[in-house]
């Protein structure tokens, strides 16, 4: 064999492995069980729901160090983290699954860490939301939510999809300011007190809890619309959850009876 056909056999193979990663690449992973029959009805895969949580810790440069390393506690991730200077870090793509959510669920979704965006907001647990990030967090929702065709009402807490686990971002998130930037949701003042018989757990199952730890739900709950602590419901609870499920009948709300 000569030093000029060993050359030769070497670049031929060289293009022929060139061309078929090439090909790889152009066409995507493909099981080779089956026979490719590509269609063009098919979307990317979306999230449906955006986690709010605080990280609990001193720093952002801390916060950044744990999201993107194995921390004593396990590997976790999010999608996004603001400063309280307002800056926003992206340390995973959309399309991707962030660690950040862990066991827990929101209404029909279990699996939640494959149904959401996770924002982590710099804040030690203990201390007030500065105007800034608030302000750019804000930013961030209208960008996803319009960009990911996330329905507003679908930002929740950490603390929403586990209350037995968790409570962040805690009594001092300033939820009603989020929903008056028209995100999450908020009790409105025309439903008026529950009737006789209002169930309360029913309602809550309805915002999208779980009722399996009534007492971490309800907490849960306490943080997000009242901003205080207890786990016993009071009838100021079961007006605001009146309030949150009630739905005005069709002729009252413009529409023509049938």
């Amino acid at each position: 064999m000569t030093m000029l056909s060993l050359s030769l056999r070497r670049s031929v193979a060289m293009l022929l492995l060139v061309m078929l990663l090439g090909g790889c690449a152009h066409t995507g992973p493909r099981n080779p069980l089956a026979t490719w029959v590509p269609s063009k009805n098919f979307d990317e895969r979306r999230p449906v729901v955006i986690v709010l949580h605080y990280t609990e810790q001193d720093s952002v440069e801390q916060s950044l160090d744990t999201l993107r390393s194995r921390n004593s506690g396990g590997r976790v991730s999010s999608h996004y983290l603001v400063g309280k200077d307002g800056k926003v870090y992206q340390l995973v793509k959309d399309s991707q699954r962030a660690w950040h959510a862990g066991a827990g669920r929101w209404g029909a979704i279990t699996d939640v860490n494959n149904a959401s965006i996770g924002i982590e907001i710099d804040n030690d647990g203990k201390s007030p939301f500065p105007d800034a990030q608030i302000d750019n967090l804000v930013v961030l929702l209208r960008d996803l939510t319009q960009r990911l065709r996330i329905p507003p009402s679908q930002v929740i807490g950490h603390s929403d999809l586990a209350p037995s686990r968790k409570i962040d971002p805690g009594p001092l998130f300033p939820w009603k300011r989020l929903y008056d930037a028209g995100f999450g949701i908020w009790p409105g003042d025309g439903a008026g007190d529950p009737p006789a018989g209002f169930d309360p757990w029913l309602a809550l199952q309805a915002v999208g809890y779980s009722v399996e730890d009534r007492g971490s739900t309800v907490r849960a709950f306490h943080h997000r619309f009242r901003g205080i602590e207890g786990t016993e419901l009071d009838a100021e609870d079961l007006r605001i959850l009146h309030a949150l499920t009630y739905r005005e009948p069709a002729s009252r709300a413009g529409t023509a009876s049938p």
